[in-house]
């Protein structure tokens, strides 16, 4: 009896990986793409995504969030639900357009960052403070009375 199975390849390049070849199909279906219509690649250079810390205690939801070189007045921060929206805009230093460039990633960027808050809270009394690039946005808890009610049975 013949078995059928997968092609082995030993040597230098390893064992054989059946994801190789796809992989390969997509990097070649991508540089098409390209070649056909240049300047339409996705691109992330102009999006960034801060770095969130979320801490629970005993009567606050505190989140921070790292988000360099951003003014307060280009930050927006919202509550829907159990969910705290942080989005914000980065503007560069001039406006003035220069063409001499050897190397430019310093440019407009924004981010949108959602977090999924870990009690509900209380849009009054919240505040929130950017001090040296770290925003902190404390959130008081909801004055729930028992999380946890017994049903009786009749």
């Amino acid at each position: 009896m013949k078995k059928v199975g997968f092609p082995r390849r030993r040597g230098l390049l390893g064992p054989w990986d059946p994801f190789e070849e796809i992989r390969r199909t997509q990097d070649r279906l991508n540089e098409l793409f390209d070649e056909i219509s240049p300047g339409t690649e996705l691109s992330t250079d102009n999006v960034m995504a801060p770095l969130i810390d979320v801490e629970e205690n005993e009567n606050n939801v505190v989140v921070t969030a790292d988000i360099p070189g951003i003014n307060k007045e280009d930050i927006d921060i919202s509550i829907n639900d159990d969910m705290l929206q942080i989005t914000g805009k980065c503007q560069t230093e001039s406006e003035e357009k220069n063409e001499n460039y050897i190397h430019r990633e310093r440019a407009y960027s924004m981010f949108s960052r959602a977090v999924k808050l870990p009690a509900s809270v209380q849009e009054d009394g919240a505040t929130a403070k950017l001090e040296n690039g770290v925003l902190k946005v404390t959130l008081p808890k909801s004055q729930i009375e028992d999380k946890e009610k017994k049903i009786l049975i009749e």
